[in-house]
């Protein structure tokens, strides 16, 4: 068989195949503070080996059950590329995961990424993970590795895509939901930083039908912001105001991330059978940025609570007896806590809506 491969000087390389290690090589070495900054017990979050290590007993875990959640952040990353604003989608992919662990009453302990890429631009690169070695800090979870994709072909130059994995562990007892979740229970909200990383596809129609660019001024909020800034804002971590309530009470019996599909998609998921939530839709503190979303696209409220969080990123099933003193902490916290409905005998709908949002 004829060899066909070219060779000599005039012989092909991977650098010019579109695929470039040395840039890889160098954002390595950038991104290694940032990857040292995220240390915890447990990890040294030494980057370079072919795996992450964790110690869990180091880390002070007894009798551990490991959770794991992965996600992405959706076409928010065409807004981050078409504003140039990296940094915040890092934090983003790293709230999507470990807000989906603090659910399951799990501390989150390790994050991995996945950067992919058309062509390898170590700014932007660097941008992205720094944002999530803030969301790390910011979680309390240790970046410990992941994987930077430079494929020419599979995306165009300046796209670029983000996947996140993060592992957490809860004690074997006190794994969320409870199995005591019943009529009575009170449903506290706690507040969303705006549109999360949810909806983005139904956002970019929105200002496509409105006439809007991302460089207008948010006409909610005249002389301030971008619609670009405003939407670009990091979804919340909600993940250490939650375990300091706790492990400073047991009024907790369920938490449910406010994702895709809004409060009819999600609350039903801690949900025991032969219940429903109640919601008033009044008590909600409803951001500018959903009216504004919902009158430019003529959104109506049903189809807003299904595709968007609509102000609440997190919902917290306590006891009555409870609520006051988790609402207390989760305040000291830093969080902003309303009291939204309660847990009642099951009906047709295992949410139902009461009053109107106020768009």
């Amino acid at each position: 068989m004829s060899n066909t491969t070219p060779s000599g000087k005039n012989g092909l390389t991977y650098a010019q195949s579109g695929v470039d290690i040395d840039a890889g090589n160098e954002l390595v070495r950038r991104i290694k503070p940032l990857v040292k900054a995220t240390s915890r017990p447990g990890a040294d979050s030494d980057i370079g080996g072919f795996g992450g290590l964790f110690d869990l007993k180091g880390a002070g875990f007894k009798d551990p059950i490991l959770v794991a959640a992965n996600d992405g952040v959706g076409t928010k990353l065409k807004i981050a590329i078409d504003t140039k604003q990296h940094r915040t989608v890092g934090i983003d992919l790293v709230a999507m995961c470990v807000n989906d662990l603090i659910v399951q009453g799990a501390e989150p302990v390790f994050f991995l990424d996945y950067f992919a890429c058309g062509s390898l631009d170590l700014e932007t690169a660097t941008d992205v993970v720094a944002g999530i070695a803030d969301g790390c800090k910011m979680a309390g979870c240790a970046l410990i590795g992941g994987e930077t994709a430079e494929m020419p072909g599979m995306y165009a130059e300046d796209d670029y895509d983000l996947a996140g994995f993060s592992v957490g562990a809860v004690e074997r007892g006190e794994i969320l939901p409870r199995k005591d979740v019943g009529e009575g229970d009170v449903l506290l909200g706690l507040a969303s930083s705006g549109v999360h990383s949810n909806g983005y596809s139904l956002v970019r129609k929105i200002l496509e039908h409105s006439g809007h660019g991302w460089e207008a001024t948010a006409p909610f909020e005249p002389g301030t912001k971008t619609l670009g800034e405003v939407l670009m804002t990091p979804t919340r971590i909600y993940v250490k105001p939650l375990l300091a309530a706790l492990k400073e009470t047991s009024g907790i019996k369920a938490l449910a991330h406010i994702t895709g599909g809004g409060l009819p998609e999600n609350l039903p998921r801690v949900l025991p059978e032969g219940t429903s939530a109640k919601i008033n839709l009044g008590s909600i503190q409803l951001p500018k940025i959903f009216s504004w979303l919902s009158e430019a696209g003529g959104v109506v409220e049903s189809e807003m609570l299904r595709t968007f969080n609509c102000g609440v990123g997190m919902v917290v099933v306590v006891a009555a007896e409870d609520a006051a003193k988790v609402t207390e902490i989760l305040t000291r916290e830093g969080e902003t806590v309303f009291e939204m409905g309660t847990i009642v005998e099951g009906a047709a709908e295992p949410v139902l809506f009461e009053n109107s949002l106020g768009l």
